[in-house]
């Protein structure tokens, strides 16, 4: 990698995990340069627009989600694909109390730049799209059960697992998340995933 590629990417880490604590709007170039050691040229190097860093940002996270996703896949058991994939949020609260970059930009979606707009909606519906299709496989093989469509079950579960990051970052207790997701794990083996859930 060369020093401005390398440059490039630190900028990205950095900025990544202060977004993930504060929010996009409550970040500046400033922040990141002073965590870094670099002046704000150097960033508007690589990012001439704060838009242009959320859009590199929001990219990035995609492609790593792809090629776990893509690694997960290769297991045979949709249970066990299902339980990896928490596995990868409760790896975010678990460091440092973080939350996935995209839940973070998305509560933030009416004041986002329209350019990035979209490339969040396109990571949650990426997502959605390879839950939905993890849930299908596993009732159909009868390792998972649940009322109603996949992809109605996709955007439940999904929105627990973004819900349960934001408590227990709130409540600086990553304990919070494994409460929450354990009981709408456990719902999904159990039929009783949300809808038609008996008292």
């Amino acid at each position: 990698m060369t020093e401005q590629a390398d440059t490039r990417e630190r900028i990205l880490d950095v900025a990544q995990r202060l977004v993930q604590h504060r929010g996009y709007h409550a970040v500046s170039y400033k922040d990141v340069g002073e965590q870094l050691g670099i002046r704000n040229a150097s960033i508007h190097y690589h990012f001439p627009s704060k838009a242009d860093l959320g859009l590199a940002l929001v990219r990035r996270y995609r492609e790593r989600l792809q090629v776990t996703l893509a690694a997960l896949d290769v297991l045979s058991s949709p249970a066990e694909r299902l339980s990896r994939f928490v596995d990868a949020y409760r790896d975010v609260v678990r460091d440092d109390g973080r939350v996935c970059l995209c839940t973070v930009l998305a509560a933030e979606d009416p004041a986002l730049p329209e350019t990035l707009r979209p490339e969040v909606r396109a990571f949650l519906d990426f997502n959605e799209r390879w839950l939905a299709r993890v849930l299908a496989e596993g009732r159909a093989e009868g390792e998972l059960r649940f009322d109603g469509s996949p992809e109605a079950a996709a955007a439940a579960f999904l929105a627990t697992l973004e819900g349960a990051m934001l408590l227990a970052r709130s409540a600086h207790d990553p304990a919070r998340f494994d409460l929450v997701v354990r009981h709408a794990t456990a719902a999904l083996h159990a039929a009783r995933f949300f809808q038609g859930a008996s008292p």
